[in-house]
């Protein structure tokens, strides 16, 4: 069976510009991509800055996609100034349930049919980044050190196999602490196991830590003119993959990654 596998960087639905797309423009963005099951990073759901959109769900209908799972990583608008609140523990969220507020996390999605769903907490770094960017209570372009999200991951077994889908820490030392911690959790997964999504690793390093090769090696970060390699598909050997695609969708600032793998 081949089944093919993609991750997106959503960056809240932001376009080019910075400017978040309406829950249309969202669907018209992914309507292309073709991907059995797409690992989505960095989502929104009923976000003021993207227009309250309920943005699992367009990825999912612009896809045409069956079924699908929300984890939240932060409950509220990710806000600099503030602490963020994690949902602890982490919930799966499905097509069917409605969430009170603003949250924001990641997203599995699948055209096929999903066994069984689970979700995995990695916690949060204490480093933080420092952006510049526009402060929202001022309306001012200033410079703040950006607190590291709780980081999750969601696993959906298919028939034939599993599909991980994570975002990993910015902070290295912590991205590397929680893909080890994704490894020994994956390896209790029905296999073989696909791991999909933004681990800020670059290169080679989180195949050799993840134990699988990449299935595609491209650069994919920033979108516009990659100079790096965040955005993984990680497999076991035997998986031969196929027509490996990298490129720029109308939205995100990370490149689009997809592959073919056989299974079963």
């Amino acid at each position: 069976m081949e089944l093919r596998v993609g991750t997106l960087n959503l960056a809240s639905g932001r376009d080019g510009a910075g400017r978040s797309l309406d829950a249309a423009g969202l669907r018209a963005a992914v309507a292309g991509v073709d991907a059995d099951v797409l690992a989505v990073q960095e989502v929104d759901v009923g976000q003021p800055r993207s227009h309250g959109v309920d943005q699992p769900a367009e990825v999912a209908a612009g896809l045409g996609a069956a079924d699908w799972r929300f984890a939240a990583a932060v409950a509220g608008t990710p806000d600099p100034f503030r602490s963020w609140t994690p949902v602890d523990p982490p919930v799966l969220r499905g097509s069917w349930e409605t969430l009170t507020g603003p949250h924001y996390g990641i997203a599995l999605v699948s055209r096929l049919p999903v066994q069984r769903w689970s979700v995995l907490a990695l916690g949060a770094g204490r480093a933080r980044l420092p952006l510049r960017a526009t402060d929202p209570h001022t309306g001012q372009l200033r410079r703040w050190w950006f607190p590291d999200e709780p980081r999750l991951a969601i696993a959906a077994e298919l028939e034939h196999c599993t599909v991980v889908c994570t975002h990993l820490s910015f902070a290295p030392h912590t991205a590397l602490r929680q893909l080890t911690r994704l490894r020994r959790w994956c390896a209790q997964l029905p296999g073989p196991v696909v791991l999909a999504g933004d681990l800020n690793l670059v290169g080679p390093l989180p195949a050799r830590v993840f134990g699988a090769p990449r299935l595609v090696r491209e650069l994919s970060y920033p979108a516009p003119a990659p100079r790096v390699q965040f955005d993984h598909v990680l497999g076991p050997a035997g998986l031969d993959p196929q027509r490996p695609e990298v490129r720029q969708l109308p939205l995100g600032d990370h490149r689009l990654v997809t592959v073919t793998v056989t299974v079963g």
